[in-house]
């Protein structure tokens, strides 16, 4: 089979043998990362599921419990990865434009944003470990939630420990984009990688946007 990148004009690298074009390559790339991002929202619907029972079940406890967090650290992580994620849309046009230099930037920037919000979740973990609020037999609450307290507290550090897990990934993710950009694979013709990327991005910040309210606002008031 011929070289059909070479005979495009395109880096021989761009196009894998098993594809006839990188348009079809671009397809079932695009297509890959969609079917793996549906399986991520049953493995996080399952966990929102569950908070949500436990929360019908245990309403004082939970408004208790989540009177306990830190709303401002939560809403400034909000606003980070909102930011993130135009910088990340800015890189996918820049890769699709041809601009390298602002390539870079949006990618470094993004990258920081994400070091920025694990910053901020660090500093919250250590608050809470601090206050006793880490499940397990340390864990000290007012007596008369102190057990169903204890469960949204597991819940917590369960999914935002899960979503900080696959933040860490993504900046591997763009780490990896940031070196395939620098050196010039990254182009107009073949900027897919990019375009996925930013679909995990985009994720992994929508996945906080439900966390947030959840977990920060949502009951807080029950009484």
């Amino acid at each position: 089979m011929p070289d059909t990148s070479v005979a495009m004009g395109q880096p021989p690298s761009a196009l894998a043998h098993h594809f006839e074009d990188l348009s079809q390559q671009r397809e079932a790339a695009t297509l890959g990362m969609w079917i793996f991002l549906a399986t991520e929202i049953l493995f996080f619907g399952g966990l929102f599921l569950t908070y949500s029972v436990y929360r019908a079940w245990y309403p004082q406890a939970f408004a208790a419990a989540s009177h306990e967090m830190i709303v401002w650290a939560g809403t400034l992580n909000t606003a980070v990865l909102i930011t993130s994620s135009l910088t990340m849309a800015l890189a996918v046009h820049a890769a699709q434009t041809g601009r390298r230099g602002r390539l870079l930037v949006f990618l470094v920037i993004t990258m920081i944003l994400g070091c920025v919000f694990l910053g901020v979740k660090g500093f919250e973990y250590y608050t809470e470990y601090m206050e006793h609020h880490f499940p397990g037999p340390g864990f000290q609450f007012e007596a008369e939630h102190f057990r169903h307290a204890q469960i949204f507290f597991s819940l917590y550090f369960m999914m935002t420990g899960l979503h900080a897990i696959h933040m860490i990934v993504g900046l591997g993710i763009m780490t990896f984009m940031f070196w395939l950009s620098w050196r010039g694979t990254i182009t107009p013709e073949y900027h897919n990688p990019i375009e996925i990327a930013g679909l995990y991005w985009h994720f992994v910040d929508i996945v906080w946007i439900f966390l947030f309210p959840l977990l920060y606002l949502i009951g807080r008031h029950v009484h």
